[in-house]
């Protein structure tokens, strides 16, 4: 069945959600996003996404048309118009349409675009023996030129890491700061357990806060795990008894290997599978509430 497309303030088919060629979005990348998964017919972590948004919209000093809860409201009817139980929502604001060049001044009317379909998983088999890793030669934009914390429509970063990364039969690959220590992977943050010490880049690594990174060393936390937010080099990940990415899409999921180096046993670890299970208590009961 053809999907039901929030388009600027209202709901209308697939076909005819069309914008602007001149928008700015299209243009130039001008605009921010946010992907958030459905679970049961509930959006997950609704109002940190909305709240991560208009953050985003603010450092780019772009005015979303539509106030948070008018927002959140959109999103729920457009999950609920395409009868998603268990899906994904791509929630994109475009800077609106401009004549050519890069002023902000000449563009008018943002678009909210809201789109809500089924997702696209890693295949259960991913779960249970782990992704392996390629470290991308492509590294995160420096922070000092544009924040990691803004999730703009302009990925071209990670999708250049990512080639790298499909290039040498891998679906993701690990992304190093400006000055060689590890930031996060392509779409995902990445986690280490070393002697029983769950360990994270910290947000000035350069890398975007991810809101199931959060969820996930708040469970960590309260299953006793101690959590530690510290810079590390591929020497860490390498030598890590666990590894495991967290994102939207893949939830929790272990690596095993990076650039053809077995981490811990080569099999995912104890921590990995407890906080993969408890994640998926969390989403699965909507006990995040």
């Amino acid at each position: 069945m053809p999907l039901k497309i929030f388009l600027g303030d209202r709901l209308v088919d697939e076909a005819d959600a069309k914008i602007s060629v001149f928008d700015h979005g299209l243009l130039y990348g001008d605009g921010v996003f946010e992907g958030i998964r459905v679970y049961g017919g509930k959006v997950f972590l609704h109002e940190e996404h909305i709240e991560r948004l208009f953050e985003s919209a603010r450092a780019i000093r772009l005015e979303i048309p539509l106030a948070p809860d008018r927002l959140m409201r959109a999103v729920e009817e457009t999950v609920a118009a395409n009868n998603i139980g268990d899906g994904y929502i791509r929630l994109v604001v475009t800077r609106g349409a401009g004549g050519l060049g890069l002023d902000i001044r000449k563009t008018s009317h943002p678009q909210i675009i809201i789109i809500a379909d089924k997702i696209s998983l890693y295949p259960e088999e991913t779960y249970t023996r782990g992704m392996n890793l390629v470290t991308a030669s492509t590294i995160r934009n420096h922070p000092a030129a544009l924040s990691p914390r803004i999730k703009s429509l302009n990925y071209l970063n990670n999708i250049l890491a990512r080639i790298e990364g499909t290039d040498a039969g891998m679906v993701e690959a690990l992304m190093l700061n400006h000055k060689g220590e590890v930031a996060e992977c392509t779409g995902d943050n990445i986690f280490i357990v070393k002697n029983g010490v769950l360990k994270t880049p910290p947000p000035d690594a350069g890398i975007l806060e991810g809101l199931t990174r959060h969820a996930v060393m708040r469970l960590a936390r309260e299953a006793g795990y101690p959590v530690l937010e510290s810079t590390m080099t591929r020497h860490d990940i390498y030598t890590a008894d666990e590894c495991f990415l967290t994102g939207t899409a893949a939830e929790v999921v272990a690596v095993v290997t990076l650039d053809g180096r077995k981490i811990g046993a080569g099999e995912p670890g104890p921590m990995t599978r407890d906080l993969l299970s408890r994640f998926r208590t969390l989403t699965r009961t909507g006990a995040w509430k």
